[in-house]
């Protein structure tokens, strides 16, 4: 049997086992990995098996792009690009992201500047449905109302099954230039500019994020492509004893191989695997290599928040009660020093993550996350906890932050926990647009809708 044979059986398989269903019987997914950061709450809903919907079914050279299963990795995915020497145009930083989770859900990085975010590279997609019908949404044609709402649909409207992607060429390495800034507006007058000439002192520019240690110490990080490594030079290893992230503030040069630069922070889960000690070199030398990696702190993270042992040990302790603040979120660049400054200010939590991100086709508009497409925007990530002061309750730094950023013309990823009122979150993410959707492939209400999953954890 061919993959492309086997996919149509699996698919199949998913889409009768819908049907056999009651009409209003609820349906949710049931696979091994999840990169959100949100709790949920219990469901009777009938989990559909789709951990086989993993795998790469064809790459053309030529066409530059690929047919690739739903649930496949990134990590999975990207290994079988680059045997051919292609990578897709982004690759979102921690290894078991999957495609279609990229896509539905969104994702970013360092290409993101010049290419947008993965669902801008997408050219059709396999969507199963509630019902239990399979749909191939394209940009153009029957389903293009579904091709261009479902980024940001959390998995509310239906599940893509197969995807077919743009590819680029790639590269042997990735040589890097760490360029430090002692205060935000700098940085991202320097950011502005890089993203919008694609080059930096007469040197192209192919990857840009930066680091935000403080208000006073601030990286950008500039990538470019190498095919030959220069006299004397050796690509830097993250994936063992050295710390990616470390190295922005000690180095001002570095090279990597194209694979090592594509999950340098997934070793460390950028910074978040200090919290388990596997930063400190006597507890990293012990440290299973294999265990060195984003989805073994998430193991962990769920571990927590299943005995919540740290939590009672914490209360025992006297320390004050904390609340993580796990986000994303996108404000456009002329914002994005003033931003920083009030979020170190009154949120305090450091490093913070600056990755510019621009829509790659202004001509198109997806409306659950549209964007104002001539307007470059900065996504600042920060992952921690914050101290809760007497009489503030989880979620006031949260909702806090939502607030400043809609002052700011911005929103945020919904992978996490999210506090909005009803209808203000429906204003943000194409309520009138969902609404028509939801109505057309899943009339039944069998899937939760966006705001009862993103806000209420359903």
């Amino acid at each position: 049997m061919s993959d492309q044979d086997a996919y149509l059986a699996r698919v199949e398989r998913l889409a009768a086992e819908i049907r056999s269903l009651p009409a209003d019987q609820p349906v949710r997914l049931r696979k091994k990995t999840s990169n959100l950061f949100r709790t949920r709450q219990p469901s009777k809903a009938t989990g559909l098996d789709v951990t086989d919907l993993d795998g790469v079914i064809s790459i053309d050279d030529e066409a530059l792009t690929a047919d690739v299963q739903g649930m496949t990795t990134y990590e999975h995915l990207l290994d079988a690009t680059l045997a051919h020497g292609l990578a897709p145009l982004v690759v979102p930083q921690l290894k078991t992201i999957t495609l279609g989770g990229a896509v539905t859900g969104l994702g970013i990085e360092s290409t993101s500047f010049r290419s947008g975010l993965p669902h801008e590279s997408v050219l059709e997609m396999d969507v199963l449905t509630a019902t239990g019908e399979v749909v191939t949404a394209r940009p153009e044609g029957e389903h293009s109302a579904l091709f261009y709402g479902f980024p940001n649909s959390y998995g509310s409207l239906g599940y893509a099954t197969r995807l077919r992607i743009e590819l680029e060429r790639v590269h042997p390495y990735v040589r890097l230039r760490h360029l430090r800034f002692r205060s935000a507006e700098e940085l991202f007058a320097a950011m502005t500019e890089v993203c919008a000439s694609q080059e930096h002192e007469g040197t192209p520019v192919h990857f840009v994020d930066g680091t935000a240690f403080s208000g006073q110490e601030l990286y950008l990080t500039l990538g470019t492509w190498a095919d030959e490594l220069e006299p004397g030079e050796e690509p830097s290893d993250y994936t063992g004893m050295g710390v990616y992230y470390r190295s922005v503030q000690q180095r001002d040069r570095d090279v990597l191989t194209a694979r090592d630069y594509y999950w340098r922070w997934d070793t460390d889960w950028f910074w978040c695997s200090r919290a388990f000690g596997a930063q400190n070199p006597r507890i990293r030398a012990f440290w299973p290599k294999r265990w060195l990696r984003s989805d073994a702190y998430w193991k962990l993270i769920a571990l927590e928040n299943r005995f919540k042992v740290v939590e009672r040990i914490d209360r025992r302790r006297g320390k004050p009660e904390q609340e993580r603040v796990i986000q994303d979120v996108e404000v456009p660049i002329e914002h994005a020093a003033e931003f920083h400054a009030w979020f170190e200010r009154e949120i305090g939590i450091a490093p913070v993550w600056a990755c510019p991100l621009r829509q790659r086709d202004a001509s198109r508009t997806y409306d659950l996350y549209a964007f104002d497409q001539d307007t470059t925007y900065v996504n600042f990530g920060f992952w921690s906890t914050v101290d809760l002061a007497p009489g503030e309750t989880d979620g006031t730094h949260n909702r806090r932050i939502e607030e400043r950023v809609a002052e700011l013309s911005g929103r945020k990823s919904l992978y996490s926990t999210a506090f909005y009122a009803e209808d203000e979150f429906w204003a943000i993410y194409g309520g009138d647009a969902y609404a028509r959707l939801k109505k057309e492939y899943d009339p039944a209400g069998r899937l939760p809708d966006l705001y009862a999953k993103a806000v209420r954890r359903a």
